[in-house]
C-alpha cells in the first residue's frame, strides 16, 4: 500500500494573517527536533561499536559519504521555518548523533556556519556510540545551565545486566531575555516489540517527568520544552499515562503539558513509516506556561512535520516513506525520519 505524503506547511503569509486584525506584529522562533539517523565519521573508535561506518566496515562509510550526509543534514536544519522566521531554528535538539566532531562538521557546513550555531552535547554510555545534542543560535539563545540525566535501565530476563542507553540533556538558557528549560530525548527503541520493549519507555519517561518535576519545584510557572524521538506515538502510555500530555491546551492546570503533536497522530500524519503505517515518534511537548494565548511573552502558536518533497521517498515500495540515508548501501538520502517543529511567539514591544 502506497501511503500519501502528509504536509504542514504554515507560511509568513498565513502567519500575518492571523494576527493582521489585531494590527500588532510579533516576534517569532523555530524550536525544532530531528533524528539524523546514525550521522557517524567514518573513524574508528575502539570504545564504541561503530565497525560498521568505516571505510572497510560493513557499510562502507566513506569520507565522501560521510561529508554527503553532512550537507544534506545541514540543508534540512537550515530549511526549517525558515519561510516564517528568516532564518533556521534558534534551537534544534538532534539525536543519533556519534560524537561532537560530527557536530562541529554539520554547523560548518555552507548552508548553516554563517548562523553561528553553539553546541550542548555530553557523551552518553549508549553501547552504539550515539546521542543525543542541541544546537542553538549564539544571537537567539544563551545557555545558562545544562546537565546530562543518566538513564539506568535492566534487561527485562536479567535483572544484574544493565542496557546503557542514551542520557537526557537538559538546557536551561535565555531566549531572546526570557528563560526556558529544553530536555532532548531519544528514548529505548522497540527492538524485540513494542510490548517487550515497553517498561524500557516507560522509565524513560519518569526519568523525564523527573527532571520536569525538579524545575517546577524552583518554578511552577517555568516554560519547559521537552522534545525529542520517544519511540512512542503520543497516544501511548509513557506520554499520556506518565507525562499525562494533553492533547487541548485550553484550561489547562499549572504544571501540566500540552501535546500539539497528538491531534496530528490521529489525523494520521507521522515522522516515520513502518509497514504501511505511520508513527509519530518525534514529539515536542510544552509546559503550561507556553500554552497560555497571552502573547506579551513567548508562547506556544503553532506546531507542523517538517516534510518536504525531497525528504521523501521518490519511488518505488517505499514511495513517500521518509528518504533513508542508507538502505544497503549510501542512498543519497536523508533520514527515516522527517523533523518536527513548533513556534514560539511574543508581541513586539
Amino acid at each position: 500500500m502506497k501511503l500519501p505524503i502528509w504536509f504542514f506547511t504554515l507560511t509568513l503569509l498565513t502567519f500575518t494573517a492571523s494576527f493582521g486584525q489585531n494590527e500588532k506584529q510579533y516576534k517569532v522562533n523555530t524550536i525544532a527536533f530531528y533524528n539524523v539517523e546514525n550521522l557517524f565519521d567514518y573513524e574508528d573508535d575502539p570504545l564504541i561499536f561503530d565497525d560498521d561506518r568505516t571505510p572497510e566496515g560493513k557499510d562502507h562509510w566513506t569520507q565522501e559519504i560521510y561529508e554527503a550526509k553532512l550537507a544534506n543534514m545541514a540543508r534540512v536544519i537550515s530549511e526549517i521555518g525558515e519561510d516564517v522566521t528568516g532564518t533556521s531554528p534558534a534551537i534544534i535538539g538532534v539525536s543519533e548523533i556519534e560524537n561532537r566532531r560530527v557536530l562541529e562538521d554539520l554547523l560548518n557546513q555552507e548552508s548553516l556556519v554563517k548562523k553561528d550555531y553553539g553546541i550542548v552535547h555530553f557523551d552518553s554510555p549508549d553501547r552504539r556510540g550515539i546521542d543525543v545534542a542541541m544546537l542553538y543560535q549564539k544571537k537567539l539563545f544563551t545557555p545558562t545551565n545544562y546537565k546530562a540525566y543518566e538513564l539506568v535501565i535492566y534487561d527485562d530476563q536479567d535483572r544484574s545486566k544493565r542496557i546503557y542507553t542514551r542520557d537526557q540533556l537538559l538546557v536551561s538558557g535565555m531566549l531572546d531575555g526570557e528563560k526556558i528549560h529544553v530536555i532532548v530525548n531519544h528514548w529505548p527503541s522497540r527492538s524485540g516489540g513494542e510490548a517487550r520493549s515497553r517498561p524500557k519507555r516507560i522509565k524513560a519517561a519518569e526519568l523525564n517527568k523527573q527532571i520536569m518535576d525538579s524545575l517546577f519545584s524552583e518554578d511552577p510557572y517555568a516554560k519547559i520544552i521537552t522534545m525529542g524521538d520517544l519511540n512512542d506515538d503520543p497516544t501511548n502510555e509513557s506520554v499520556k499515562e506518565i507525562l499525562k500530555a494533553k492533547s487541548e491546551r485550553d484550561d489547562m492546570k499549572i504544571k501540566e503539558l500540552y501535546n500539539p503533536m497528538e491531534d496530528m497522530f490521529k489525523k494520521g500524519l507521522g515522522t516515520l513509516a513502518y509497514r504501511d503505517g505511520w508513527n509519530l515518534f518525534d514529539q515536542i511537548i510544552i509546559s503550561t506556561e507556553l500554552a497560555k494565548k497571552d502573547y506579551s511573552s513567548y508562547r506556544f502558536y503553532k506546531a507542523g512535520i517538517f516534510n518536504k518533497s525531497y525528504l521523501a521517498t521518490p519511488r518505488g515500495q517505499y514511495k513517500g516513506y521518509p528518504f533513508r540515508s542508507f538502505v544497503n548501501g549510501y542512498t543519497g538520502g536523508y533520514s527515516d525520519h522527517f523533523p518536527v517543529f513548533i513556534y514560539l511567539i511574543k508581541e513586539k514591544n
